[in-house]
């Protein structure tokens, strides 16, 4: 029996890092993971005590609307209005299963096969990946500190030019790998680009929230483009990643095609998440994932001021999300071959967990690893110790 096209994929090595991980720490082993991003503390604490209140109380949480509670829905409205100053219609808001699940509906909703779909890189690997699976052809859009890891007019024009069209860009800003923001004039001139080009924007907004400028907050595509689709998620500001609860800002001409995919795909978005985040919205939650920032923003400097324990050249500026991407040094490269067999070795004998580049970058990525700094200020300053102390047995 044969396995489809479609799912030749490659895997998110990240993953198996994780696998790793698990296994090492079932031994006994002590062992510090950066190398995923999951803050640490779990929901607000609201969040919880409304999620038990309702257990308590024998709620049913059967099926709920295709595109989520109206409830859900409008509180995502509020949010909208207070932090952006937009207030999206409740009928172009779906609740989706995490910020994955509102990918699949996006590009399956505004691409067809044979599509060509441009995208940053160093980025997200899922983005390419899920694309990939669907048929629709993915173009990179090269990189690089001169851009600040975000795409440019001259990349798009470029890549069209190329391949004699283009259908789509993804952003994402704050971006993973790198944590590098576009400002509101670069997202206003991309948006503003692709409505005049007939390209589809969709953006990753995911890790809004996480800033450490406040001159420099993230701003939402739907602000600049009736035509954009905006993805997002509780899983970062709010710490609720096992929750799998996401959403999409879906314009006009897509909402019916979304909520006949959605209704197909999933039926609806999880029910107890979509009641008990209700609570995500409470004051006292947002104190403690403004608290989470602080902590994030704390750590942040620290790493950025220890680039030499790990090894570290050059790095991206780190603007949002939780993120370090930097290029590993020549003597380091020489030495292990690559990022990857730096962090295999890093793992093994210094029990710290680091992703390597290659997976957002399958081309300069072998150079570069990322580090999640979401495990906490105590926890990342022991794995910049240790890993020093493992530099220092492995170089002159």
């Amino acid at each position: 029996m044969k396995v489809a096209r479609r799912a030749q994929v490659p895997g998110f090595e990240v993953m198996t890092i994780v696998e790793q991980v698990s296994a090492m720490r079932a031994e006994g082993q002590d062992v510090i993971s950066l190398c995923v991003g999951e803050p640490g503390g779990g929901a607000p604490r609201a969040v919880n005590e409304l999620a038990a209140t309702l257990h308590a109380q024998g709620t049913e949480f059967g099926y709920t609307p295709t595109r989520g509670l109206t409830s859900t829905r409008l509180a995502l409205a509020g949010h909208y209005q207070h932090r952006y100053g937009v207030t999206p219609k409740v009928e172009n808001i779906v609740m989706t299963t995490g910020s994955s699940g509102a990918f699949q509906l996006a590009f399956l909703a505004a691409f067809d096969t044979g599509d060509v779909v441009a995208l940053a890189r160093p980025g997200y690997p899922a983005y390419a990946n899920i694309l990939g699976a669907l048929g629709l052809q993915v173009v990179d859009l090269p990189t690089g500190a001169a851009e600040r890891f975000q795409p440019t007019i001259e990349l798009l024009e470029r890549a069209r030019e190329e391949h004699g069209r283009l259908d789509g860009l993804v952003i994402a800003s704050p971006n993973n790998p790198t944590g590098t923001m576009l400002s509101e004039e670069e997202l206003r001139t991309l948006a503003n680009w692709c409505d005049a080009n007939g390209v589809r924007l969709i953006s990753d907004e995911i890790y809004h929230g996480i800033e450490f400028d406040d001159s420099r907050r993230a701003a939402t595509a739907v602000k600049y483009s009736s035509s954009a689709i905006v993805v997002s998620s509780f899983s970062k500001y709010w710490g609720m990643t096992g929750w799998r609860l996401g959403w999409m800002l879906v314009p006009d001409d897509l909402v019916d095609a979304v909520d006949a995919l959605a209704s197909n795909l999933a039926l609806c978005a999880p029910a107890t998440a979509q009641q008990a985040v209700l609570a995500a919205f409470d004051e006292s939650s947002y104190t403690e994932a403004r608290s989470r920032v602080g902590e994030f923003s704390r750590t942040r400097e620290l790493v950025l001021g220890s680039l030499d324990k790990l090894g570290i050249c050059e790095a991206a500026p780190a603007d949002g999300a939780f993120y370090l991407y930097g290029r590993l040094a020549d003597s380091l490269l020489q030495r292990f071959g690559s990022a990857s067999g730096y962090c295999t070795q890093v793992l093994a004998e210094a029990g710290v967990a680091l992703t390597p580049g290659g997976d957002f970058d399958p081309f300069e990525g072998h150079h570069f690893i990322r580090l999640s700094f979401a495990a906490g200020y105590d926890r990342v300053a022991e794995a910049l110790d240790r890993v020093e102390a493992f530099l220092g047995t492995h170089l002159p």
